[in-house]
């Protein structure tokens, strides 16, 4: 396996292949001005939650200016890992919950399940190849090559997409995105 390239984004923080992407702040956290720094034109992002936004950026962050990104692709797989997948999420619907006028938000489960990330990374790249997410305690190399040389066992994919996404909270998150060839 060859490694073509990774992102990564922490707080405050967005690197490409090692070199810090500027952002400019716009007042709305840092995700969201990353976004507009990437200028990506994909209006559903606003509907994710932050698990699934934190993956897509890594993404876009990653692909940004790539040739060809858009054709469609049956040979590329797309891989998710995480830790905590949207439990922030269901932390905030189940304080919704026992609120005292109890009427926790729906628009709280639109994007709330740890592969919707690998969906929309499919859907906006045109990927129609394998995809999975796996939870994990940690990002644990061995099990991830494990992953991967499974995925790998099918002819027809030649590369994969992979995400290490774990979202705590705004203070506390953090994403990679690298993409693999099976060489």
């Amino acid at each position: 396996m060859k490694l073509l390239g990774i992102s990564r984004i922490t707080p405050g923080l967005a690197t490409v292949n090692d070199i810090q992407r500027e952002v400019v702040p716009d007042g709305k956290g840092f995700l969201h001005s990353l976004y507009t720094s990437l200028k990506p034109d994909y209006p559903k992002f606003f509907k994710m939650d932050l698990h699934c936004k934190l993956g897509f950026l890594a993404t876009e962050l990653l692909l940004e200016g790539t040739e060809g990104r858009f054709e469609p692709r049956e040979d590329r797989a797309v891989v998710a890992f995480t830790h905590n997948g949207c439990l922030q999420n269901d932390l905030e619907f189940n304080a919704g919950c026992k609120a005292e006028n109890y009427f926790p938000s729906p628009a709280l489960f639109v994007y709330t399940l740890p592969n919707i990330v690998t969906g929309e990374i499919c859907i906006r790249n045109r990927y129609k190849g394998d995809s999975s997410c796996f939870v994990l305690p940690n990002p644990d190399r061995e099990k991830i090559q494990e992953c991967l040389e499974c995925v790998f066992q099918d002819p027809v994919t030649t590369s994969a997409l992979c995400t290490w996404v774990d979202y705590k909270s705004e203070e506390d998150y953090e994403a990679y995105a690298f993409l693999i060839e099976n060489k």
